[in-house]
């Protein structure tokens, strides 16, 4: 079973920064997942924020993160990067990290995703 750990969360100012790390374990030999970013903040339903796919570095991401986010993979590492810039106080959320084994472009439902991260906390101050 793929275990994912999330980092990199914190407090920061709008406008400002964060680089988010997931790091995955007990995937093999090989790291071909389809690999996404959720987000969930409070009293809201998780939702998609940004996916990525194993070869041809195919990316999608949420409407409302385009041009601000910035999903990212290093296969030799099995890690996954989200680099967030921009940041506004509706980024406030914790982010997860997901792992989708079968499929071959990133998917927006939560459900396609069978591994899950502890998810990482991020607060986006005024």
């Amino acid at each position: 079973q793929v275990q994912l750990v999330e980092s990199g969360g914190g407090l920061v100012q709008a406008g400002g920064s964060l680089k988010l790390s997931c790091a995955a374990s007990g995937t093999g030999r090989t790291f071909n997942y389809v690999m996404g970013w959720f987000r969930q903040a409070p009293g809201k339903e998780r939702e998609f924020v940004s996916g990525i796919r194993y070869r041809s570095m195919y990316t999608n991401y949420a409407d409302s993160v385009k041009g601000r986010f910035t999903i990212s993979r290093d296969n030799a590492k099995k890690q996954v990067y989200l680099q967030m810039n921009s940041l506004k106080l509706e980024d406030s959320a914790v982010y997860y990290c997901a792992a989708d084994p079968r499929s071959t472009i990133p998917q927006s439902m939560s459900a396609r995703y069978e591994s899950w991260g502890q998810g990482t906390q991020v607060t986006v101050s005024s």
